[in-house]
């Protein structure tokens, strides 16, 4: 396997890595940016208050797209699976 071999399997991995969590990533940090607002506003400073929800919002999610994570993490493996007689020479 040559080096470049190595380095299109890692970027390909890390697209779909990025692709695969910047949904969840991007609603815990937009629900944390809305509580810290709240927080501020109502001079609460409780750190349940953002915990929970974040977490409760990050396992809604993971809960609502997991078809579809499974769905992209089977083709990728799949994709890997098949072309890996080119990669072992």
């Amino acid at each position: 396997m040559t080096p470049d071999m190595v380095a299109e399997l890692l970027r390909q991995l890390m697209k779909e890595a990025v692709i695969l969590a910047a949904p969840v990533l991007a609603a815990a940090a937009l629900l944390s940016f809305v509580l810290s607002l709240v927080q501020t506003l109502t001079s609460l400073q409780e750190q349940s208050l953002t915990t929970v929800p974040r977490l409760a919002a990050v396992a809604a999610i993971l809960l609502v797209g997991m078809p579809w994570f499974l769905s992209r993490l089977a083709t990728y493996t799949r994709v890997l699976l098949t072309d890996l007689h080119r990669y072992l020479g």
